[in-house]
């Protein structure tokens, strides 16, 4: 089953989505519309954001792409709610920048407390998957080990979306193809297998630091393949039985109108 949160008919909704694409309300009503209509508004699916946990260079050959050596515990660094947006939304791309890229991510939704969580029992946690990209400005990267605050923290540089598919129905996390394209251009093309540190590694080093709450989100990083985007671009992140996630870019003008 997948899980999203829609605007549809001037209502905000919790949906549930079959593997026939029929949607449901959390209510029981059955929505007479396509998943790709124009009537429905994306919202990022989960609806009570906790912490986002963001990973740096957990691919290696991501790594091997910045020139670093790749790290030997995980690099966790922190996002916040307002960097959140849904699929079919837009990001800006900041003025007088010089390079921005996507990163394609998979994102484990913790569905439970739990503290000093062992690997072995670290799914039972995971409520389900879905798709982010995480952009980041290079211009004001200080160091990739430590992302500072102009880099990643950002309105609207996280989109996230469009919904989340139980755990249960993605039996191998750390076997999924990861794609992106730029105006239909095959721009990334990786694999969750060649994950420095996988899910169930992350949840028990994290539950050793701090407690894991329903709605705290992991993102885990992305591989080699990434590019500048520039206003204009659509940009699409795909993952594997998750989902795919659609992204047009514009102006830092254009995204905040009359308060630019």
């Amino acid at each position: 089953m997948r899980h999203a949160r829609i605007v549809f008919d001037g209502r905000e909704l919790d949906i549930d989505i079959d593997a026939n694409d029929r949607i449901t309300t959390a209510d029981g009503e059955v929505l007479d519309v396509a998943l790709d209509s124009d009537q429905i508004t994306w919202l990022p699916p989960v609806k009570a954001p906790g912490t986002i946990f963001a990973l740096g260079i957990n691919y290696a050959d991501h790594a091997t792409e910045l020139a670093f050596e790749p790290p030997k515990e995980p690099l966790v660094f922190i996002k916040h709610a307002n960097t959140l947006t849904g699929h079919k939304q837009v990001s800006y791309r900041p003025d007088g920048i010089e390079y921005q890229h996507y990163e394609c991510e998979l994102v484990a939704v913790i569905g439970k407390t739990g503290k000093n969580i062992k690997r072995e029992e670290a799914l039972d946690y995971v409520a389900g998957y879905t798709v982010c990209n995480d952009f980041a400005i290079r211009d004001y990267l200080e160091n990739y080990y430590r992302p500072n605050l102009r880099v990643k923290s950002r309105d609207s540089l996280l989109p996230m979306g469009p919904w989340i598919v139980d755990t249960a129905d993605i039996p191998n996390a750390n076997a999924l193809k990861l794609t992106t394209t730029v105006n239909g251009k095959l721009t990334q093309d990786g694999t969750t297998k060649d994950m420095i540190f996988d899910v169930p590694f992350v949840i028990e080093y994290l539950s050793k630091i701090m407690t894991l709450n329903p709605g705290d989100m992991i993102c885990t990083g992305t591989p080699h393949g990434i590019v500048d985007c520039q206003p204009g671009d659509t940009i699409v992140c795909t993952i594997e039985d998750v989902c795919s996630l659609e992204t047009r870019m514009v102006s830092e003008q254009e995204f905040y109108g009359d308060k630019y």
